[in-house]
């Protein structure tokens, strides 16, 4: 089985760049299941119903989020009645939406997605490496392919999250900083892994946001609106490779694609 993991679409840039981009990677790569961190579609900030059925359209199975996943407040009925958008597994209970989901896919096989959220340097939020682990126990009755979007700012928070979850998840894959890491491997109980996919969307901009509004903010720390840059786009991603039997991974490759 191959799964290509899009990484955080910022704006109109990144999504106009997946949807070129996505039919040719499919084709290449062979993957069978897309899935794309969306927190940041809607402007930056956020989502909306529109966007994410927009995504749906152009081949994206699954959608996951992070600490921008409220930033629509228009969004939040949505997310109750389609568990295909994921937010932080590890928010309290009864917070609107799911953190996890199984889905059957053309293949015939199983796979499971799970977002969670690191907490150094992010809002409070439940101890992802418990819930975490829980959850997984729970997944793995129904599949042993399971996919972690790993929602955190700490690199030492996402490396300790993925050797504790080994062997035990097909890959942990990192999202949030919108830089792409060079540390893509598969550790050392078969499950893929990289510290951050990196974003998709504006490639001159601060993280997606127009160069010279968060120059100004740094000068003088006075609050301002930030908009996404314009211009050229990237793509980042990771194709990983998984065992069907095993759910183990066997390959990850970490992509990043210029568009136009």
């Amino acid at each position: 089985m191959k799964v290509l993991f899009i990484g955080d679409i910022v704006g109109k840039g990144g999504r106009t760049a997946v949807k070129a981009l996505l039919p040719s990677l499919v084709d290449k790569y062979k993957i069978d299941f897309v899935i794309a961190n969306g927190e940041n579609i809607a402007a930056g900030f956020g989502l909306t119903e529109s966007l994410v059925d927009e995504l749906f359209k152009i081949g994206v199975h699954i959608i996951t989020t992070g600490n921008h996943v409220w930033d629509k407040k228009d969004f939040i009925p949505y997310i109750s009645k389609d568990n295909r958008v994921l937010r932080p597994h590890n928010y309290p209970p009864g917070v609107p939406g799911s953190g996890s989901i199984v889905i059957s896919l053309q293949n015939g096989l199983k796979a499971a997605v799970m977002n969670i959220s690191g907490r150094v340097f992010m809002a409070g939020m439940d101890c992802p490496f418990r819930t975490g682990r829980d959850e997984i126990e729970r997944l793995s009755r129904e599949t042993n392919i399971i996919i972690i979007d790993f929602h955190a700012e700490a690199t030492s928070e996402k490396v300790a999250f993925g050797y504790f979850v080994d062997g035990k998840v097909s890959a942990v894959i990192g999202t949030h900083t919108h830089v792409q890491t060079a540390d893509e491997k598969i550790l050392p109980n078969g499950t893929a892994y990289i510290t951050d996919v990196g974003m998709t969307g504006p490639g001159h901009s601060v993280i997606g946001m127009e160069i010279n509004q968060i120059i100004q903010r740094f000068l003088t720390s006075m609050p301002a609106k930030f908009e996404t840059a314009q211009g050229e786009s990237i793509l980042s991603a990771v194709a990983i490779e998984i065992n069907n039997d095993t759910g183990r991974a066997t390959g990850i490759q970490r992509l990043q694609i210029t568009y136009p």
